[in-house]
């Protein structure tokens, strides 16, 4: 059979001679000697791993991409929805969500956000500024208005988990708890992302120190206060 024998360099624990070692007594092997110490090769740093796996099995060394990224992320979702779509009606409440979806993506096209993805009557949206994404959630707080209803929204600066064109990881979860305890038309951020804007104009209230279901220790929020557009 065909075998790829991939082995670090440094390993502490299987030295390199053992790898060759592998690889001589295997017929046709092909023997790979990377840096480092990884003995995992599912954990960082993996990429060499599997550009090396990949090219064994495909002929062609794959370009691996970063999957982490630094990104600010925005939690909305519709107050009191559950009530308002039992008084409307299945028919009247999916044609208000299309008339929010398309106000809000109106207002990520303008702050130059990205939407990741909807659930219902939420909205998951990234952006490559704490400013902006702050400055888009206050808008679309003012938009959805005209539409009869009222958002909460949730803010966080942190890494991201990029999978595919949807994104994962704790910086999604602490988002998203954030803007669970955000009041109507209220913007909450985190620390991290309040830290981040200081000197920007924007105004903060401050919310308390809280704990964010399955997010460690205590986190203190923020409520843009005096936000200005421009």
């Amino acid at each position: 059979m065909p075998t790829l024998v991939v082995q670090h360099a440094d390993d502490q624990f299987i030295p390199p001679a053992y790898g060759k070692n592998v690889a001589d007594h295997i017929s046709g092997a092909k023997y790979v000697e990377l840096p480092g110490r990884n003995l995992l090769h599912f954990v960082e740093p993996w990429r060499e791993s599997y550009r090396e796996i990949a090219e064994f099995l495909t002929g062609q060394q794959a370009d691996v991409a970063d999957d982490r990224v630094l990104a600010t992320v925005l939690s909305t979702d519709i107050v009191d929805s559950t009530h308002r779509a039992t008084e409307m009606g299945d028919r009247d409440w999916h044609a208000l969500l299309d008339a929010h979806d398309a106000v809000v993506r109106a207002q990520l096209n303008r702050f130059r956000g990205r939407g990741v993805n909807t659930s219902g009557d939420g909205f998951l949206a990234t952006f490559d500024g704490p400013q902006l994404a702050i400055r888009c959630a206050i808008a679309i707080c003012h938009a959805v208005q005209t539409l009869g209803i009222e958002i909460r929204a949730g803010l966080h600066t942190g890494e991201c988990e990029i999978r595919g064109d949807d994104i994962g990881g704790i910086a999604v979860h602490i988002g998203a708890r954030v803007s669970a305890l955000a009041g109507p038309n209220e913007v909450l951020v985190s620390s991290t992302l309040h830290d981040l804007v200081i000197g920007s104009g924007l105004e903060f209230d401050e919310r308390g120190s809280h704990e964010l279901k399955g997010v460690p220790g205590e986190w203190q929020l923020f409520a843009v206060a005096s936000p200005r557009m421009t």
